[in-house]
C-alpha cells in the first residue's frame, strides 16, 4: 500500500484474542490500525480522528454494535464512513438487520481473513481509492499512488509528499468541498499539530505546480468555507 495513502481503520472488538489477531493482520496489510474493545470507546476514538473504515463487532456489552453503526450513520461527519459489521449472527433476518442499521457490508463468523481483507478493499476501493492503489482521474490530471506519480495531460508533475496527499483527497472526492480542518486531519492527521493557515501555503504550492503543467487553475476557493477541486 503506498505510504502517502494509507487508510485508518478502527477495529471494534470486545474479544481481546480476536481484536489482537485482526489488528496484526490489519498492520500487516499496511493499514493504521486502531483498536476499541467497547461501543462507547469506540464512539470516542471516531470523535477524535475519523478512521476510513470500521470493522465492528455486532455482540458487545453495554453499547452494542448495531448501536455504534446507527450513531455513526446519525452524524453528518460520519455518515460516509464505511461500516463493516461482524458478527455470529448469521440468518438472514440478522443481517437485514444490519445492513438496514446502515452498515455498508456483513460478514457472518466464523470468516476466512482472505475473504475480509478483500471485503476491507472493496469498500475502501468505492470511499478511498488511493488507498488500494487505484489510479485518480479528473480531467486532464492523472495520480497514480502506487508509483507515486502525477501528471497533467502528458506532462509530470513532482509534487512533495504533502501536496500529494492533498490532491489525492481532491481527487477522490471532486466537487466536494473540505475546509482547513477536514484537510488537516486527513492529510497531516490529528496526532500531528500544524496551524490550520498551513493548509492554505500547501494548497498555493499545489496550485504553482499544476499551473506549471499548463491549464487553468483546477482548485476552487470558497470563501469561509475551504477548498474544492472543480
Amino acid at each position: 500500500m503506498a505510504a502517502a495513502a494509507r487508510a485508518t481503520v478502527l477495529l471494534v472488538e470486545d474479544e481481546p484474542a480476536q481484536r489482537e489477531l485482526l489488528a496484526y493482520n490489519l498492520a500487516a496489510e499496511g493499514y493504521d490500525v486502531l483498536t476499541a474493545s467497547q461501543g462507547e470507546e469506540a464512539l470516542t476514538l471516531v470523535g477524535e480522528q475519523a478512521p476510513d473504515i470500521v470493522v465492528l463487532d455486532w455482540m458487545m456489552p453495554r453499547v452494542s454494535g448495531l448501536e455504534v453503526c446507527r450513531r455513526l450513520k446519525a452524524r453528518s461527519a460520519t455518515r460516509d464512513v464505511p461500516v463493516l459489521m461482524l458478527s455470529a449472527r448469521s440468518d438472514e433476518v440478522d443481517m437485514v438487520r444490519g445492513l438496514e442499521t446502515g452498515a455498508d457490508d456483513y460478514v457472518a463468523k466464523p470468516y476466512a481473513l482472505a475473504e475480509l481483507m478483500a471485503r476491507i478493499r472493496a469498500l475502501l476501493r468505492r470511499t478511498r481509492p488511493a488507498t488500494v492503489g487505484q489510479v485518480l482521474e479528473w480531467d486532464d490530471i492523472r495520480l497514480d499512488p502506487e508509483t507515486h506519480r502525477v501528471f497533467r495531460g502528458e506532462t509530470p508533475i513532482k509534487l512533495g509528499p504533502t501536496e500529494f496527499r492533498l490532491l489525492a483527497t481532491f481527487l477522490e472526492r471532486p466537487g466536494r468541498v473540505w475546509s482547513r480542518e477536514q484537510l488537516l486531519d486527513r492529510v497531516w492527521g490529528r496526532e500531528i499539530y500544524v496551524e490550520s493557515r498551513t493548509v492554505d501555503v500547501h494548497v498555493g504550492r499545489l496550485r504553482k505546480a499544476l499551473a506549471h503543467a499548463g491549464g487553468a487553475d483546477p482548485i476552487r476557493t470558497v470563501r469561509g468555507a475551504g477548498y474544492a477541486l472543480g
